[in-house]
Protein backbone atom coordinates (compact mmCIF):
# COMPACT_ATOMS: atom_id res chain seq x y z
CA UNK A 1 0.00 0.00 0.00
CA UNK A 2 1.39 3.58 -0.93
CA UNK A 3 0.62 6.80 0.90
CA UNK A 4 1.77 10.26 1.23
CA UNK A 5 2.51 10.13 4.22
CA UNK A 6 3.04 7.46 6.90
CA UNK A 7 2.92 8.37 11.03
CA UNK A 8 4.28 5.58 13.53
CA UNK A 9 3.03 6.14 16.70
CA UNK A 10 -0.47 7.12 18.32
CA UNK A 11 0.20 9.82 21.26
CA UNK A 12 0.05 13.11 20.97
CA UNK A 13 2.57 14.06 18.87
CA UNK A 14 1.44 11.40 16.25
CA UNK A 15 -2.46 12.02 16.81
CA UNK A 16 -1.93 15.76 15.68
CA UNK A 17 1.41 14.61 12.99
CA UNK A 18 -1.39 12.52 11.42
CA UNK A 19 -4.44 15.08 11.69
CA UNK A 20 -1.82 17.84 10.20
CA UNK A 21 -1.09 15.51 7.68
CA UNK A 22 -4.42 14.96 6.15
CA UNK A 23 -5.53 18.63 6.47
CA UNK A 24 -3.39 19.66 3.87
CA UNK A 25 -4.92 16.67 1.94
CA UNK A 26 -2.29 14.26 2.01
CA UNK A 27 -3.26 10.49 2.00
CA UNK A 28 -2.12 9.61 5.18
CA UNK A 29 -1.96 6.22 7.63
CA UNK A 30 -1.22 6.62 11.21
CA UNK A 31 0.16 2.84 12.85
CA UNK A 32 0.10 2.06 16.08
CA UNK A 33 0.98 -0.75 17.65
CA UNK A 34 -1.36 -0.84 20.76
CA UNK A 35 -4.59 -1.53 21.00
CA UNK A 36 -5.90 2.00 21.44
CA UNK A 37 -5.21 5.87 20.14
CA UNK A 38 -3.68 8.46 22.46
CA UNK A 39 -3.15 6.26 25.72
CA UNK A 40 -0.65 9.33 26.94
CA UNK A 41 -2.93 11.75 26.65
CA UNK A 42 -5.49 9.44 28.20
CA UNK A 43 -3.91 9.25 31.51
CA UNK A 44 -2.20 12.70 31.44
CA UNK A 45 -3.22 15.66 34.40
CA UNK A 46 -4.79 12.62 36.39
CA UNK A 47 -6.55 11.29 33.99
CA UNK A 48 -8.11 15.07 33.44
CA UNK A 49 -5.61 15.93 30.29
CA UNK A 50 -3.77 19.07 30.66
CA UNK A 51 -3.05 19.68 27.30
CA UNK A 52 -1.25 22.47 27.18
CA UNK A 53 -0.19 25.64 29.77
CA UNK A 54 -1.16 29.01 28.58
CA UNK A 55 1.98 30.77 30.95
CA UNK A 56 3.95 33.29 28.21
CA UNK A 57 5.71 31.68 25.92
CA UNK A 58 9.17 32.30 27.25
CA UNK A 59 7.99 30.66 30.57
CA UNK A 60 7.13 27.83 29.11
CA UNK A 61 10.70 27.71 27.42
CA UNK A 62 11.82 27.83 30.84
CA UNK A 63 9.49 24.64 32.37
CA UNK A 64 11.28 22.96 29.38
CA UNK A 65 14.90 22.20 30.77
CA UNK A 66 15.93 19.68 28.38
CA UNK A 67 16.79 21.80 25.68
CA UNK A 68 13.69 24.04 25.62
CA UNK A 69 15.38 26.87 23.28
CA UNK A 70 14.72 24.45 20.60
CA UNK A 71 11.17 24.93 20.43
CA UNK A 72 11.99 29.16 19.68
CA UNK A 73 11.90 27.61 16.28
CA UNK A 74 8.54 25.63 15.87
CA UNK A 75 6.97 28.12 18.30
CA UNK A 76 7.22 30.87 15.96
CA UNK A 77 4.67 28.48 13.50
CA UNK A 78 2.56 26.95 16.27
CA UNK A 79 2.56 27.67 19.83
CA UNK A 80 1.00 27.26 22.97
CA UNK A 81 -1.69 29.68 22.71
CA UNK A 82 -2.13 27.88 19.22
CA UNK A 83 -2.83 24.46 21.36
CA UNK A 84 -6.25 26.47 23.11
CA UNK A 85 -7.11 27.49 20.06
CA UNK A 86 -6.93 24.64 18.18
CA UNK A 87 -8.86 22.69 20.70
CA UNK A 88 -11.53 25.73 21.25
CA UNK A 89 -12.13 25.21 17.35
CA UNK A 90 -12.66 21.84 17.45
CA UNK A 91 -15.33 22.08 20.66
CA UNK A 92 -13.38 21.39 23.48
CA UNK A 93 -14.18 24.15 26.05
CA UNK A 94 -11.16 24.44 28.02
CA UNK A 95 -10.13 26.66 31.32
CA UNK A 96 -7.57 27.21 32.98
CA UNK A 97 -6.37 26.02 36.49
CA UNK A 98 -3.20 26.97 38.72
CA UNK A 99 -0.05 27.57 37.44
CA UNK A 100 -1.69 28.26 33.92
CA UNK A 101 -2.50 24.51 33.18
CA UNK A 102 -5.23 24.21 30.82
CA UNK A 103 -7.38 21.71 30.93
CA UNK A 104 -10.92 20.39 29.34
CA UNK A 105 -14.26 21.73 30.87
CA UNK A 106 -15.33 18.16 30.93
CA UNK A 107 -12.44 17.02 33.11
CA UNK A 108 -12.21 14.35 31.06
CA UNK A 109 -9.77 13.12 28.95
CA UNK A 110 -11.42 10.75 26.74
CA UNK A 111 -13.16 13.88 25.70
CA UNK A 112 -9.93 15.26 24.17
CA UNK A 113 -8.95 11.50 22.72
CA UNK A 114 -12.34 10.91 21.30
CA UNK A 115 -12.17 15.08 19.76
CA UNK A 116 -8.95 14.14 17.64
CA UNK A 117 -10.20 10.60 16.77
CA UNK A 118 -13.60 12.53 15.22
CA UNK A 119 -11.17 14.51 13.68
CA UNK A 120 -8.97 11.70 11.66
CA UNK A 121 -12.15 10.27 11.19
CA UNK A 122 -13.30 13.25 9.01
CA UNK A 123 -9.97 13.27 7.64
CA UNK A 124 -10.12 9.86 6.26
CA UNK A 125 -6.94 9.06 8.35
CA UNK A 126 -6.56 4.95 7.66
CA UNK A 127 -5.75 3.77 11.56
CA UNK A 128 -4.14 0.53 11.66
CA UNK A 129 -3.88 -0.61 15.52
CA UNK A 130 -2.07 -3.74 16.68
CA UNK A 131 0.10 -3.30 13.92
CA UNK A 132 4.02 -3.67 15.29
CA UNK A 133 6.18 -2.09 12.76
CA UNK A 134 9.76 -4.58 12.50
CA UNK A 135 12.05 -2.22 10.47
CA UNK A 136 12.09 1.06 8.41
CA UNK A 137 13.90 0.98 4.68
CA UNK A 138 14.57 4.96 3.43
CA UNK A 139 14.49 5.59 -0.26
CA UNK A 140 14.86 8.38 -2.54
CA UNK A 141 11.21 8.36 -3.67
CA UNK A 142 9.20 6.78 -0.93
CA UNK A 143 10.13 5.37 2.54
CA UNK A 144 9.15 1.65 3.16
CA UNK A 145 8.03 0.55 6.36
CA UNK A 146 8.47 -3.21 7.21
CA UNK A 147 5.57 -4.35 9.48
CA UNK A 148 5.81 -7.48 11.69
CA UNK A 149 2.86 -9.10 10.03
CA UNK A 150 4.95 -9.34 6.78
CA UNK A 151 3.04 -6.30 4.90
CA UNK A 152 5.10 -3.46 3.56
CA UNK A 153 3.75 -0.18 3.59
CA UNK A 154 4.95 2.72 1.56
CA UNK A 155 5.07 6.50 2.05
CA UNK A 156 6.77 9.66 0.57
CA UNK A 157 7.22 11.39 3.48
CA UNK A 158 7.23 9.60 7.23
CA UNK A 159 7.00 11.05 10.91
CA UNK A 160 8.69 8.99 13.61
CA UNK A 161 5.93 9.85 16.32
CA UNK A 162 7.32 6.61 18.87
CA UNK A 163 8.09 8.29 22.19
CA UNK A 164 10.71 7.03 24.33
CA UNK A 165 10.71 4.80 26.86
CA UNK A 166 9.10 6.15 29.85
CA UNK A 167 5.05 4.79 31.02
CA UNK A 168 6.13 1.42 28.79
CA UNK A 169 2.53 0.05 29.06
CA UNK A 170 1.28 3.42 26.80
CA UNK A 171 3.75 1.92 23.88
CA UNK A 172 6.83 3.88 24.45
CA UNK A 173 9.21 1.17 24.28
CA UNK A 174 12.04 2.98 22.42
CA UNK A 175 11.00 1.43 19.12
CA UNK A 176 12.22 4.59 16.98
CA UNK A 177 16.44 4.81 18.48
CA UNK A 178 17.04 2.03 15.69
CA UNK A 179 15.12 4.12 13.58
CA UNK A 180 16.57 7.28 14.07
CA UNK A 181 20.10 5.91 13.86
CA UNK A 182 19.76 4.07 10.60
CA UNK A 183 18.98 7.29 9.00
CA UNK A 184 22.04 8.57 10.06
CA UNK A 185 20.82 10.27 12.96
CA UNK A 186 22.67 10.49 16.47
CA UNK A 187 20.82 9.23 20.03
CA UNK A 188 21.75 10.90 22.36
CA UNK A 189 22.44 9.64 26.64
CA UNK A 190 19.04 8.25 27.79
CA UNK A 191 17.74 8.99 31.45
CA UNK A 192 14.82 9.00 33.33
CA UNK A 193 13.26 12.28 34.45
CA UNK A 194 10.37 13.36 36.09
CA UNK A 195 11.25 10.37 38.80
CA UNK A 196 11.30 9.45 41.86
CA UNK A 197 14.50 9.68 44.00
CA UNK A 198 16.40 6.68 45.75
CA UNK A 199 18.18 7.21 48.55
CA UNK A 200 20.26 5.37 51.18
CA UNK A 201 20.48 7.25 54.15
CA UNK A 202 19.46 5.26 57.55
CA UNK A 203 16.25 6.77 58.15
CA UNK A 204 14.76 5.83 54.57
CA UNK A 205 15.76 2.46 55.21
CA UNK A 206 14.07 2.60 58.94
CA UNK A 207 10.97 3.78 57.29
CA UNK A 208 11.16 6.78 59.97
CA UNK A 209 9.31 9.10 57.86
CA UNK A 210 7.45 6.64 55.33
CA UNK A 211 4.30 8.43 54.07
CA UNK A 212 5.22 12.02 55.16
CA UNK A 213 4.11 15.24 53.28
CA UNK A 214 5.47 18.14 53.57
CA UNK A 215 3.80 20.99 52.10
CA UNK A 216 5.32 24.27 49.82
CA UNK A 217 9.44 23.31 50.53
CA UNK A 218 11.82 24.51 49.02
CA UNK A 219 13.79 21.29 47.88
CA UNK A 220 17.48 21.56 46.36
CA UNK A 221 20.27 19.65 44.72
CA UNK A 222 23.75 20.46 44.67
CA UNK A 223 26.43 20.09 43.60
CA UNK A 224 29.60 18.65 44.33
CA UNK A 225 30.66 21.77 45.83
CA UNK A 226 27.67 22.15 47.47
CA UNK A 227 26.25 25.02 45.84
CA UNK A 228 22.43 24.48 44.42
CA UNK A 229 21.56 24.10 40.93
CA UNK A 230 18.01 24.01 41.10
CA UNK A 231 15.81 25.11 43.70
CA UNK A 232 11.91 23.78 43.61
CA UNK A 233 9.55 25.15 45.69
CA UNK A 234 6.11 22.98 45.91
CA UNK A 235 5.13 19.58 48.28
CA UNK A 236 6.92 16.54 48.43
CA UNK A 237 6.75 13.20 50.22
CA UNK A 238 9.13 10.50 51.81
CA UNK A 239 8.58 7.21 50.52
CA UNK A 240 10.05 3.36 51.53
CA UNK A 241 13.03 3.75 48.87
CA UNK A 242 13.55 7.57 49.02
CA UNK A 243 11.31 10.70 47.91
CA UNK A 244 8.87 11.59 45.82
CA UNK A 245 6.33 14.66 44.68
CA UNK A 246 6.17 16.94 42.74
CA UNK A 247 9.49 19.12 43.85
CA UNK A 248 10.99 15.64 43.70
CA UNK A 249 9.88 15.04 40.37
CA UNK A 250 11.18 18.39 38.59
CA UNK A 251 14.65 17.94 41.22
CA UNK A 252 15.13 14.76 39.35
CA UNK A 253 16.73 15.54 36.15
CA UNK A 254 19.15 17.69 38.24
CA UNK A 255 20.14 14.51 40.39
CA UNK A 256 20.29 12.09 37.61
CA UNK A 257 22.75 13.98 35.36
CA UNK A 258 25.71 14.74 38.48
CA UNK A 259 24.76 11.07 38.62
CA UNK A 260 25.55 10.23 35.36
CA UNK A 261 28.93 12.46 35.68
CA UNK A 262 29.97 9.57 38.08
CA UNK A 263 28.99 10.91 41.33
CA UNK A 264 27.86 7.94 43.87
CA UNK A 265 25.61 9.98 45.77
CA UNK A 266 23.83 13.75 45.39
CA UNK A 267 22.98 16.05 48.34
CA UNK A 268 19.59 17.66 48.36
CA UNK A 269 18.50 20.47 51.51
CA UNK A 270 14.75 20.96 52.32
CA UNK A 271 13.67 24.26 53.73
CA UNK A 272 10.41 24.00 55.19
CA UNK A 273 10.42 27.70 55.56
CA UNK A 274 11.42 29.22 52.34
CA UNK A 275 9.67 32.32 52.43
CA UNK A 276 11.49 33.27 55.73
CA UNK A 277 15.06 33.41 56.40
CA UNK A 278 17.71 32.16 58.93
CA UNK A 279 17.51 34.78 61.19
CA UNK A 280 14.02 35.77 60.83
CA UNK A 281 12.73 32.21 62.00
CA UNK A 282 15.48 32.02 64.99
CA UNK A 283 13.95 35.43 65.96
CA UNK A 284 10.80 33.95 65.88
CA UNK A 285 11.58 31.09 67.73
CA UNK A 286 12.88 32.76 70.50
CA UNK A 287 9.65 34.97 71.08
CA UNK A 288 7.86 31.65 71.40
CA UNK A 289 10.49 30.24 73.85
CA UNK A 290 10.38 33.56 75.99
CA UNK A 291 6.30 33.59 76.13
CA UNK A 292 6.37 29.88 77.34
CA UNK A 293 9.39 29.24 79.32
CA UNK A 294 7.89 26.58 81.21
CA UNK A 295 6.71 24.23 78.91
CA UNK A 296 8.52 21.32 77.01
CA UNK A 297 10.59 22.18 74.08
CA UNK A 298 8.20 19.62 72.33
CA UNK A 299 4.97 21.53 72.59
CA UNK A 300 6.30 25.12 72.18
CA UNK A 301 7.69 23.99 68.51
CA UNK A 302 4.41 22.16 67.48
CA UNK A 303 2.63 22.83 64.34
CA UNK A 304 5.66 24.45 63.04
CA UNK A 305 6.08 21.15 60.50
CA UNK A 306 4.36 18.29 60.39
CA UNK A 307 4.25 16.46 63.55
CA UNK A 308 6.44 13.05 62.49
CA UNK A 309 9.28 15.45 60.65
CA UNK A 310 9.14 17.64 64.34
CA UNK A 311 10.28 14.81 66.16
CA UNK A 312 12.32 13.80 63.74
CA UNK A 313 14.43 16.47 64.13
CA UNK A 314 14.06 17.01 67.82
CA UNK A 315 15.34 13.25 68.38
CA UNK A 316 18.30 14.09 65.54
CA UNK A 317 19.07 16.92 68.52
CA UNK A 318 18.64 14.88 71.43
CA UNK A 319 15.77 17.00 72.57
CA UNK A 320 13.29 14.86 74.96
CA UNK A 321 9.79 14.89 74.91
CA UNK A 322 9.84 16.22 78.47
CA UNK A 323 12.89 18.93 78.03
CA UNK A 324 11.69 22.08 79.39
CA UNK A 325 12.27 25.12 77.40
CA UNK A 326 14.78 26.48 80.00
CA UNK A 327 16.91 23.70 79.52
CA UNK A 328 17.10 23.84 75.93
CA UNK A 329 20.89 24.35 74.95
CA UNK A 330 21.61 26.94 72.21
CA UNK A 331 23.37 24.08 70.46
CA UNK A 332 19.87 22.32 70.48
CA UNK A 333 18.25 25.20 69.41
CA UNK A 334 20.80 25.79 66.32
CA UNK A 335 20.61 22.48 65.66
CA UNK A 336 16.81 22.30 65.23
CA UNK A 337 16.75 26.05 62.93
CA UNK A 338 19.29 24.69 61.11
CA UNK A 339 17.24 21.34 60.01
CA UNK A 340 13.97 23.63 59.65
CA UNK A 341 16.16 25.63 56.95
CA UNK A 342 18.81 23.26 55.89
CA UNK A 343 17.91 19.77 56.26
CA UNK A 344 20.60 18.02 54.18
CA UNK A 345 20.53 14.31 52.70
CA UNK A 346 22.07 12.13 50.41
CA UNK A 347 20.45 10.24 47.42
CA UNK A 348 21.93 7.92 45.57
CA UNK A 349 19.61 7.07 42.08
CA UNK A 350 15.95 6.93 40.77
CA UNK A 351 13.78 4.58 39.79
CA UNK A 352 13.75 3.09 35.90
CA UNK A 353 13.98 5.07 33.00
CA UNK A 354 10.16 2.72 32.87
CA UNK A 355 8.87 4.26 36.03
CA UNK A 356 9.77 8.16 34.61
CA UNK A 357 6.77 10.17 33.78
CA UNK A 358 9.75 11.23 30.69
CA UNK A 359 11.97 9.73 29.12
CA UNK A 360 15.80 12.96 29.13
CA UNK A 361 17.90 12.26 25.46
CA UNK A 362 16.67 10.86 22.33
CA UNK A 363 17.29 12.30 18.56
CA UNK A 364 19.51 15.13 18.81
CA UNK A 365 18.08 18.29 17.96
CA UNK A 366 20.96 19.97 16.14
CA UNK A 367 20.32 16.96 13.51
CA UNK A 368 16.40 18.62 13.22
CA UNK A 369 14.95 21.59 11.16
CA UNK A 370 13.40 23.67 13.80
CA UNK A 371 11.22 25.68 12.00
CA UNK A 372 9.82 22.13 9.85
CA UNK A 373 10.89 19.09 12.17
CA UNK A 374 12.43 17.68 9.12
CA UNK A 375 15.69 15.86 9.67
CA UNK A 376 19.02 17.51 8.34
CA UNK A 377 19.80 13.54 7.48
CA UNK A 378 17.54 12.02 5.52
CA UNK A 379 15.06 13.62 2.95
CA UNK A 380 11.32 13.20 3.95
CA UNK A 381 11.61 12.18 7.37
CA UNK A 382 10.10 14.06 10.29
CA UNK A 383 10.07 13.26 14.31
CA UNK A 384 7.97 14.79 16.98
CA UNK A 385 7.36 14.05 20.44
CA UNK A 386 9.51 12.13 23.21
CA UNK A 387 11.44 10.59 20.79
CA UNK A 388 13.15 14.46 20.33
CA UNK A 389 16.04 15.12 23.26
CA UNK A 390 13.33 17.41 24.53
CA UNK A 391 11.72 17.26 27.94
CA UNK A 392 9.82 19.31 30.38
CA UNK A 393 8.26 19.29 33.37
CA UNK A 394 4.76 18.24 34.09
CA UNK A 395 2.39 20.38 33.80
CA UNK A 396 1.58 20.80 30.42
CA UNK A 397 4.82 21.18 29.44
CA UNK A 398 5.52 18.19 27.45
CA UNK A 399 2.17 17.64 25.84
CA UNK A 400 2.73 21.14 24.39
CA UNK A 401 6.05 20.25 23.43
CA UNK A 402 4.42 17.01 21.50
CA UNK A 403 1.34 19.01 20.31
CA UNK A 404 3.43 21.51 18.55
CA UNK A 405 6.16 19.03 17.35
CA UNK A 406 3.48 17.16 16.04
CA UNK A 407 1.55 19.88 13.84
CA UNK A 408 4.43 20.77 12.18
CA UNK A 409 6.07 17.64 11.93
CA UNK A 410 2.52 16.50 9.87
CA UNK A 411 1.64 19.41 7.83
CA UNK A 412 6.18 19.96 6.41
CA UNK A 413 6.00 15.94 5.69
CA UNK A 414 2.07 16.80 3.89
CA UNK A 415 4.53 19.27 1.33
CA UNK A 416 7.25 16.98 1.20
CA UNK A 417 4.73 14.57 0.03
CA UNK A 418 3.74 16.71 -2.96
CA UNK A 419 6.69 17.49 -4.40
CA UNK A 420 7.80 14.08 -4.93
CA UNK A 421 5.00 13.25 -6.90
Amino acid sequence: MAYDVAVIGGGPSGLMAAISAAEQGARTILIEKGKKLGNKLAISGGGRCNVTNRLPEEEVIRHIPGNGVFLYGPFSVFNNYDIIDYFEGLGVALKEEDHGRMFPVSNSAKSVVDTLLRKLDELHVEIRLETPVKTVNYGEKAHTIFLKSGEEVQAKALVLAVGGKSVPHTGSTGDGYAWAEKAGHTITDLYPTEVPLTSNEKFIKEKSLQGLSLRNVALSVLDERGKKIITHQMDMIFTHFGISGPAVLRCSQFVVKELMKGRKTVDMTIDSFPDVNQQQLTEKLTEMMNDQPKKAFKNVVKGLVPERFMQFILERHGVSDELKVGNVSKEMVRGVIGDLKNFTFTVDGSLSIEKAFVTGGGVATKEIIPTTLGSKKMDRLYFCGEILDIHGYTGGYNITSALVTGRLAGTNAAYDSYETM
